[in-house]
């Protein structure tokens, strides 16, 4: 930042939300969403990394992130969730925790789908759904405290660096190409699950869907 002279302690604490937020929400779950998206079709080890990305790295960052916005909410003394920024952010949290246990629950609960033997049950296209609207919202959550939120909260001493605003451009377009282009893998996806619904062997068993004796779905 331009200035001749240094962060305040709010603005310092205000900083390292943002800094959090940002890495939790707009690099690291991103990351988890696209080794779901291309790892999926060429390894069945994709679930646990997919797993250890969206929980055991996101999860302490998305957490901390939380913490330094409660603790610069307190410093301010105005309250907490009262405006657009604090009401988006617990709000993120809910989804984020819901998100995983759907996940979970998704992995390796099976119930039976609707649309016949062998397929897909709404929980796993809700999964995916919820996932990228979890990112969209993210999206305009930084959006937000980089643009207007910044300047309320700290009075404005400090200006929100150019570079900062060009990289969170940078990562909403870097993610949404990588994940549009990914989805060019869903035909082969569908082919690999189409295999194993008829019990043709192929190397990805846990890639995509596989039939027990009752036809039920056994991989998310």
């Amino acid at each position: 930042m331009a200035t001749s002279f240094p962060l305040q302690p709010l603005e310092i604490m205000a900083k390292n939300h943002a800094i959090l937020a940002t890495t939790g929400f707009l690099i690291l779950l991103p990351v988890g969403v696209l080794v779901a998206r291309y790892a999926r079709t060429f390894t069945p080890v994709w679930f646990p990394v997919h797993f250890v990305v969206q929980l055991f790295l996101s999860g302490p960052v998305i957490f901390a992130a939380w913490y330094y916005g409660w603790k610069t909410s307190n410093v301010l003394g105005l309250g907490h969730f009262l405006d657009p920024h604090q009401k988006m952010g617990l709000a993120l949290l809910i989804l984020y925790v819901l998100q995983l246990l759907l996940g979970l629950f998704t992995h390796f609960i099976k119930l039976r789908s609707p649309f016949g033997p062998g397929t897909r049950s709404p929980q796993n296209y809700f999964h995916v759904f919820l996932g990228l609207v979890i990112l969209v919202l993210a999206a305009e959550q930084v959006h937000y405290g980089l643009y207007i939120e910044w300047a309320f909260a700290t009075g404005g001493l400090h200006v929100v660096p150019m570079a900062a605003k060009r990289a969170w451009i940078a990562l909403i377009v870097i993610f949404w190409v990588l994940y549009l282009a990914g989805l060019a893998l869903v035909p082969r996806q569908f082919s690999q699950e189409k295999r194993a619904r008829h019990g043709t062997p192929t190397k990805s068993d846990e890639i995509g869907l596989q039939n027990n004796h009752s036809g039920d779905v056994q991989s998310a």
